[in-house]
């Protein structure tokens, strides 16, 4: 069963300020480790069966990336809350779409063949609300990637390579790590968690991230 996290009020632009001092942890963010990263990044954990990560992806996580301090890299990491064979092929779908450099155009390929294209309002969505998942194996997958213009001969190939299976076993390391119960979740420099239910506008949201990646020590 997917699990989500609920936003506490609609994100909405906001102009960019300093939150600086009014961010607190165990309020708005948590620590996580007591190492962090050796330069500055963001981590998003998601889910392509998370209805809130598709509303994530399509309204908000442009502007997110966009906002970033130059210093700050962005990484997305695919969740396995399914512990399935289908669970496992659909992780593996976006660590092919990174290997493939494919960016936004398969990650909203493999978001809309779960979903549906309609637009993301953030209701709760999981994969036992589907009576007829659109993706049940690998082969299924392929269509999709196909359909999108990749070549489903190479697709094999780059799914069952090392760095594929390195990908896979390293996110579910890291969702342990950092206990991710819910998406999509944020993580800076692999130390802090955002609080995402403290959370009022997106502009509240990048500042948080900028503080934690490049201030906060």
């Amino acid at each position: 069963m997917i699990k989500h996290i609920a936003l506490a009020l609609t994100l909405a632009l906001a102009p960019l300020s300093s939150f600086a001092a009014q961010f607190e942890e165990g309020k708005h963010f948590t620590q996580i480790a007591e190492t962090a990263s050796a330069q500055p990044k963001l981590t998003e954990f998601f889910s392509f069966y998370c209805h809130n990560c598709y509303n994530m992806e399509k309204q908000y996580l442009g502007d997110i990336k966009a906002n970033l301090d130059k210093k700050v890299t962005f990484d997305s990491k695919h969740v396995d809350f399914m512990n399935s064979d289908i669970g496992t092929e659909v992780m593996r779908s976006l660590a092919v779409i990174q290997e493939l450099n494919a960016g936004d155009k398969m990650t909203h390929a493999m978001f809309a063949a779960i979903q549906g294209d309609e637009d993301a309002h953030g209701h709760n969505h999981d994969h036992g609300a589907h009576e007829k998942p659109e993706l049940n194996n690998r082969d299924d997958i392929k269509k999709v990637f196909a359909a999108n213009g990749f070549d489903i001969n190479e697709y094999d190939a780059v799914a069952d390579s090392k760095a594929v299976n390195d990908k896979i076993d390293l996110w579910r390391v890291q969702q342990r790590q950092f206990q991710i119960q819910s998406v999509p979740a944020f993580v800076v420099n692999d130390k802090y968690a955002v609080n995402m239910s403290s959370i009022r506008t997106l502009g509240e949201l990048i500042d948080l991230i900028n503080y934690l990646a490049v201030e906060h020590k």
